[in-house]
């Protein structure tokens, strides 16, 4: 994965979560249970070393509608 630089989290209320599971499936629920809560960019594939995927989050944003 690239480095998370500061414009990713370069204000208060945006935040980086990088997510490691045994397998997609797990870690794509665990995305879809983050993007449920906030504002999400959301990752639609996994890396290559395995099931990991990093999504951006706007806490600011509150509940999704």
């Amino acid at each position: 994965m690239r480095t998370i630089n500061d414009a990713h989290v370069e204000e208060p209320g945006l935040a980086v979560v990088e997510v490691a599971a045994a397998d997609n499936e797990t870690a794509f629920a665990v995305q879809e249970l983050l993007a449920a809560r906030w504002a999400t960019a959301t990752a639609d594939r996994t890396t290559r070393d395995g099931a990991r995927l990093r999504c951006y989050l706007d806490v600011r944003q509150g509940f999704n509608s």
